[in-house]
C-alpha cells in the first residue's frame, strides 16, 4: 500500500476516534484499544470471517467500531485494490500509537492526535 493512501486512511479513522473521544466522556485510551480490537473482528465478520469470535458491545466503543467497519466496507475491494489485510494493518498502526501514548495517561493519545486531525 502506498504511503499516501495509508496516511489518508489513518486520518479518516482518527477523525472518527477523535469524534468519539469528544462525544463519550468515559472514553480512554484503554477503551480505544478495545474498540480497535473489536473493530477488526467486526470487520472480518462483515466480510464473512471470524464467525466464532465475539464483538464486545459497549456504548463508549460502539461508535468507533461502527466507524472503522464503515470505512473498511467503503474502501476494501474498491478500484484502488485495498485488501482487508492492508486495512487491518492501518488499524494496527493506529492501535500501536494509542498503546504507545497511553503510557502517558488515560487520554494521552487523544491529546496527541486531536490537533492533527
Amino acid at each position: 500500500m502506498d504511503s499516501k493512501r495509508e496516511r489518508s486512511l489513518c486520518q479518516a479513522i482518527e477523525t472518527g476516534l477523535i469524534a468519539q473521544y469528544r462525544m463519550q466522556p468515559d472514553m480512554t485510551d484503554g477503551l480505544c484499544i478495545v474498540a480497535l480490537d473489536n473493530a477488526i473482528v467486526a470487520l472480518k465478520q462483515k466480510f464473512g470471517f471470524a464467525r466464532n469470535e465475539t464483538v464486545l458491545s459497549r456504548p463508549a466503543i460502539d461508535g468507533i467500531v461502527a466507524h472503522v467497519v464503515e470505512l473498511g466496507v467503503k474502501h476494501i475491494g474498491n478500484q484502488d485494490g485495498l485488501t482487508m489485510k492492508d486495512y487491518i494493518a492501518v488499524i494496527n498502526t493506529i492501535r500501536k500509537s494509542v498503546i504507545r501514548h497511553s503510557a502517558c495517561g488515560p487520554h494521552a493519545y487523544f491529546n496527541f492526535v486531536k490537533d492533527y486531525v
